[in-house]
């Protein structure tokens, strides 16, 4: 069967990739769609993202949804013919941190497309794949292009929650890429009375907008968009800052109320913070890494119609078109979420 490679900066390769038989407790499954996640972008065009670089080609892709075509022994919550969605989190369950309840940061994680460990943890961007059959979330009823958002809305999801509760919250989402406009989608699930969503670009914006952001705000043609909001001591409740620029944080923080929370999801590197300015306000910073139980969750809102994905999903293209798949999901100003199809449903 044929694997998607990343070898470096700008060079992929289609290859031969060996298919296991499923073991006790596995599953075997035919893919047919996975999404283009910015991690995979940054391996493409830079060949990694901060300190985390490739050391040996690794196969990219972690968004993935098939149909389950063999059962290993013992598996019994999953038929041949499900459609599932398949967590990329591959915890161990026996470190320090699993056992203190937090698997997804598992000291042992077996994470689909990371160069963070060497070797690297192999992805899922093939034809076929055999998964441990507590990955797989039966999402019938959805699409193959839907399942396979179950990952990215999932890191919303644990993003909410990262934030506690936010009924009648007032709440800021900057940086309105998929991650962006499904935090916004997310965090209106959870309740927020009011979302303000920036970016520098129209287009992304109007996404925003039919996710039900309430304002959407320009700041590369508007520096000071969020002044309205930063009179007092600021007003705004809970940030989640999803675009990974400084830029943006710096701008997000006075229009914050005190003792507002801050969550960072946006990954592109190091920041500096205005910490006097974080001091002074009392204000709560939180990360939000990846997720775990929230998986399962994201193909039940989607199941139930209580989360749309499917405007989101602008862009697909045969596995054998790759390159222009990361060309155009590279391209802001071209897509949102680009997804390869690996066969027909």
């Amino acid at each position: 069967m044929k694997a998607l490679y990343a070898y470096a900066a700008k060079d992929l390769r289609l290859e031969e990739c060996a298919l296991e038989a499923p073991n006790p407790g596995e599953v075997s499954i035919r893919l047919l769609r996975g999404g283009i996640c910015g991690s995979d972008l940054h391996y493409f065009n830079h060949g990694g993202f901060g300190t985390v670089r490739l050391k040996e080609p690794m196969i990219l892709g972690h968004e993935v949804a098939g149909v389950v075509t063999g059962l290993g022994e013992g598996v019994e919550t999953l038929h041949e013919g499900d459609l599932v969605a398949i967590s990329p989190s591959r915890p161990c369950a026996a470190c320090p941190e699993c056992l203190r309840g937090l698997p997804n940061h598992c000291l042992n994680m077996r994470f689909y497309g990371s160069a963070m460990p060497f070797p690297h943890i192999q992805g899922a961007f093939r034809e076929e794949i055999t998964a441990l059959a507590p990955q797989c979330v039966v999402a019938n009823g959805l699409s193959p292009a839907e399942a396979a958002m179950a990952e990215p809305l999932a890191v919303c999801l644990h993003a909410v929650r990262q934030a506690g509760v936010l009924t009648g919250a007032r709440v800021l989402v900057t940086g309105c890429g998929p991650i962006g406009v499904l935090t916004i989608l997310a965090a209106r699930r959870a309740g927020a009375a009011e979302i303000i969503a920036t970016d520098i670009s129209d287009r992304a914006l109007a996404y925003a907008r039919d996710a039900g952001a309430d304002v959407t705000l320009n700041t590369k043609d508007t520096p000071d968009a969020l002044a309205p909001y930063a009179t007092g001591k600021g007003n705004l409740d809970v940030l989640f800052e999803c675009s990974g620029a400084e830029a943006a944080l710096r701008a997000a923080i006075p229009a914050l109320r005190p003792r507002a929370q801050i969550v960072q999801l946006g990954l592109s590197g190091d920041m500096s913070l205005p910490m006097m300015a974080i001091t002074a306000k009392e204000l709560s910073l939180k990360g939000s890494f990846r997720f775990h139980e929230e998986f399962a969750t994201a193909v039940t809102l989607m199941q139930k119609g209580l989360i749309n994905v499917k405007p989101l999903l602008t862009h697909t293209f045969p596995l054998a078109d790759f390159a222009e798949a990361f060309a155009t999901a590279s391209d802001r100003a071209q897509s949102m979420k680009v997804q390869l199809a690996f066969a027909s449903a």
